[in-house]
């Protein structure tokens, strides 16, 4: 399907980083606005294939709303920057990594290839939109992986018109895609991309720019740079939000699971991490075991001047469980405040569905007893009824947070059971769980010498004398 504009612009100009959420992911915020130039070719419209080059592995899209300029724009100011935008549309910013060494940030072959700037399906009038107040989602085989409004953008629309203006003259058509915000990932042949944008609630949307990922019939001549990635490139393109399965590894979710926290954390203290315990939490069901990969959501103190606009529609939190992937933890930093909901049950539940391996905040808990009912391990400070806005303002996702006075890591190991909740470094999994096992058979032995009626001296800790009974006994259970 054409793309919406009608006529080709004399040039497409794609923002690096505008949204705070996306230069979190990236590691870096930009303290002035970036660009790279797509070429018109690459225009398609909803419905047109995204095409994969052969050879490729990692096709990215990122959602984006693009502006079409309306008036021609030279040296103007920010105030007057956004008079000069016609029309608001949906965009997909789509490319492959696997070919982004090759023009050193320019990213021509990587994003400039035919199809790779679909836009549409409608044009939204500017002048009846809010720039601060526009909505951006996108989809992924109708799985929302990038929802974000423009109320929080390092660069607004008229600062970015007026950048450009002060060196480049842009004319009526010309599209400026305006960044992509957290979420963006890679996609195979067979997914479907859809993308939106719309003003405030209940004014009209652009519609669902919608296309689908396909391979290329032909190959690649390979009288240029050919595709290359690498696990970090992989790693990169992917993003931190994206698992591959479940977020952590089946033998060793398994083997953890089997051992207990008192366990884990006598064997972290001796390798001298004193502080890995979440303090001051309680399950749900003393019963459940937890064993899941962190992704973290952080609240600040309530400020309500700030909380309309950070509290509200799809806020921190609502992101922060939308975001879960199977195998994860869902890690709150409610500042160990009990005194205000954090999570309640439609939120658990919504988590529950999404694969959740379990919650863990240092805050309330909401409809406890709902929640408690539900498969979801789920340790929390206190029951309370009040909602978040009472004392927290739900503020980010998946950044480093304090959690019941522990450090944790996205991506860090929990786990849980009737004793409480411990924090395992990824990299020292493999060893904790050796050395833990180990551990657990040697106080087995020793419960079994005390019920029979040996005295502790000598035996518990297991002392040079009972080392040879430990392992004859020891090898009669393998």
């Amino acid at each position: 399907m054409p793309h919406p504009l009608g006529t080709q612009p004399s040039k497409i100009i794609a923002v690096h980083l505008n949204y705070p959420c996306r230069a979190k992911e990236r590691g870096r915020v930009p303290d002035r606005p970036s660009y790279f130039l797509k070429p018109p070719s690459s225009l398609s419209g909803t419905g047109d294939a995204l095409v994969r080059p052969a050879g490729c592995e990692l096709m990215s899209f990122e959602g984006e709303i693009a502006l079409v300029i309306g008036r021609r724009a030279h040296r103007v100011t920010p105030e007057r920057g956004w008079s000069h935008v016609a029309w608001v549309t949906a965009a997909n910013d789509a490319g492959v990594y696997d070919l982004r060494y090759a023009d050193h940030g320019s990213n021509l072959r990587s994003k400039g290839a035919d199809g790779f700037t679909p836009l549409g399906p409608r044009l939204l009038d500017a002048t009846r939109l809010d720039p601060a107040a526009l909505r951006l989602r996108t989809w992924v085989n109708d799985e929302l992986v990038q929802d974000a409004d423009t109320g929080t953008l390092l660069f607004p629309f008229g600062t970015l018109i007026a950048d450009l203006s002060r060196l480049v003259t842009l004319e009526p058509g010309d599209v400026i895609l305006t960044g992509t915000p957290a979420g963006a990932s890679v996609v195979v042949p067979g997914d479907v991309v859809e993308v939106e944008v719309r003003g405030r609630d209940g004014e009209p949307s652009g519609g669902r720019l919608r296309n689908t990922v396909t391979d290329a019939a032909h190959d690649l001549a390979e009288w240029g740079a050919m595709p290359r990635v690498d696990a970090a490139l992989r790693a990169d393109a992917r993003g931190p939000g994206h698992v591959a399965g479940p977020a952590l590894d089946r033998d060793i979710a398994d083997a953890l699971r089997s051992l207990a926290t008192a366990t884990l954390s006598s064997q972290l203290r001796k390798r001298g991490l004193q502080h890995m315990t979440i303090d001051g939490v309680r399950p749900t069901r003393p019963g459940d075991r937890l064993v899941g990969s962190a992704h973290t959501l952080r609240y600040l103190p309530l400020r309500e001047d700030l909380f309309r606009k950070y509290g509200n529609g799809m806020n921190a939190q609502k992101r922060a469980v939308e975001e879960l992937r199977p195998g994860q933890v869902l890690v709150m930093d409610a500042r160990r405040d009990p005194t205000a909901g954090t999570i309640g049950d439609i939120l658990a539940l919504r988590a529950m569905k999404r694969g959740a391996a379990g919650i863990v905040t240092d805050g309330g808990l909401r409809d406890s007893a709902a929640v408690a009912a539900l498969d979801l391990p789920t340790y929390y400070a206190a029951e309370h009824p009040a909602v978040l806005g009472r004392r927290h303002i739900p503020w980010d996702t998946g950044t480093p947070v304090a959690c019941g006075g522990a450090l944790v890591q996205p991506g860090d190991i929990l786990v849980g059971d009737a004793d409480g909740v411990v924090v395992v470094p990824p990299d020292l999994a493999a060893e904790l769980i050796a050395d833990s096992t180990e551990q657990e058979l040697q106080e087995r032995f020793i419960a079994e010498q005390v019920a029979a009626g040996e005295p502790v001296e000598g035996l518990y800790p297991l002392g040079p004398a009972r080392h040879a009974a430990y392992r004859q006994w020891r090898d009669t259970r393998h």
